[in-house]
């Protein structure tokens, strides 16, 4: 039991179904309202294949990031240290190979490669993106910030490529479903992407002493934390303002219920982040800053539901 609890954190199991909720989220409430008569086509052999592929690459970046990570975490977080001292580092590169190669796999399994060679290589470039995020970007200023938080938004945006194959007549065609489907993949795509960047850079400030130590040269080490924090809340106040024009638009569809829940438990999280993000000082303080982060992203996502209520 210990060994499968001591897996089960390695591969970060929490943010594992998070991934799962998002995309099925996505296939029910976001394509499942543009496209009312997919019928069948929801929740397909193929949807589930590339939701297991999503998955098993995300848990094979986890693990990677972990066994690179040992020195680091001997100093930010001991008590959470799974690999040699739980799991041998032979088994941990045992089951990112494993992992890794059963998620192209899967990729492969739920896409005709000859339409969608594309996603793919995608998938592919994510697990080498991962592996050389762990191994050298997350040490460099800004880029393994952007990294993740490209790949965050990834999760989502393979799901839209993966309805149409790469014709650009196709995918952007004229056809008004299409485009609302893509403006909504945009969005969510978007919010994934910022409300990652900012997570991210609050975890480097989190992690800062053990960073420090090792030579790594992220945001807070190069920048100073003030100017860190200036750099999360222009994110934050742009985030809150386009989140604030949309509720206006929403507005005047009627969707008030949508609304009221996006004010309620995302907007105003987000001032109070900012808030508190102005108070920080300590590495607790930051770690509730991440965890608090994280909730948003799980509202935001869950506000897709409010798309099987409205027209």
């Amino acid at each position: 039991m210990k060994l499968i609890a001591a897996f089960l954190r390695l591969i970060r199991w929490p943010n594992l179904v998070f991934i799962v909720i998002t995309q099925c989220l996505f296939e029910w409430a976001i394509y499942g309202r543009v496209y009312p008569t997919a019928g069948s086509a929801l929740f397909s052999n193929s949807f589930i294949q590339l939701v297991l592929a999503s998955v098993l690459i995300a848990a094979a970046g986890y693990i990677i990031n972990d066994y690179f990570d040992q020195n680091i975490d001997q100093i930010n977080k001991p008590e959470k240290m799974v690999v040699n001292v739980i799991i041998n580092r032979r088994w941990v590169i045992f089951w990112h190979m494993t992992l890794s190669l059963a998620g192209l796999f899967f990729t492969a399994l739920a896409l005709p490669i000859q339409q969608y060679w594309h996603l793919v290589l995608g998938n592919l470039a994510a697990i080498l993106l991962l592996w050389l995020y762990s191994t050298n970007f997350k040490k460099q200023l800004l880029i393994g910030n952007v990294l993740i938080s490209l790949l965050t938004a990834w999760v989502i945006l393979i799901l839209f490529f993966a309805k149409y194959p790469l014709v650009m007549q196709e995918m952007l065609g004229l056809d008004h479903a299409k485009v609302r489907f893509f403006r909504l993949t945009v969005l969510y795509a978007a919010f994934a992407f910022i409300i990652s960047l900012v997570r991210e850079v609050v975890k480097d400030m989190e992690d800062i002493e053990g960073d420090q130590k090792y030579g790594c040269k992220t945001m807070p080490i190069v920048w100073g934390i003030r100017a860190t924090k200036v750099f999360i809340a222009v994110w934050l106040v742009v985030l809150i303002a386009a989140l604030l024009i949309l509720q206006f638009y929403v507005l005047g569809l009627g969707w008030w219920h949508s609304a009221l829940y996006c004010l309620l438990f995302i907007i105003v999280p987000l001032i109070v982040i900012a808030q508190k993000l102005y108070k920080a000082h300590t590495t607790v303080d930051y770690h509730r800053l991440s965890t608090l982060i994280k909730w948003v992203m799980f509202t935001g996502i869950l506000s897709m539901v409010f798309f099987q209520f409205y027209e």
